[in-house]
């Protein structure tokens, strides 16, 4: 069975068809309007609009990216910060019991 005749997700969410497959670059068509991102510009993609994407942003299965991970220096000042935070608790708890 041929690509172009099935439906594929742009990015994993965005619901396209395969118009033509090239070498690394596919043509699809947008079956639903979206927002795309352009050299750093937001354009909205309208229903049955063209794009030239890369084959590896096309996808069989609607998916999610994972979550992106937070900075370790930015998680190990949050934790450092609930701790002093819980220290005071404890000192202020202590002080109002005497």
């Amino acid at each position: 069975m041929s690509r172009m005749s099935e439906f594929w997700y742009y990015k994993g969410v965005h619901k396209v068809k395969v118009v033509t497959e090239s070498k690394g670059y596919w043509i699809v068509e947008a079956l639903e309007e979206f927002e795309d991102d352009v050299d750093g510009n937001r354009v909205i993609v309208k229903v049955g609009e063209q794009r030239i994407v890369p084959s590896d942003t096309v996808h069989k299965r609607k998916y999610l990216a994972p979550p992106v991970k937070e900075h370790a220096y930015e998680l190990k000042m949050e934790k450092k910060l609930k701790r002093l935070v819980a220290e005071e608790e404890k000192k202020q708890g202590e002080k109002e019991t005497r």
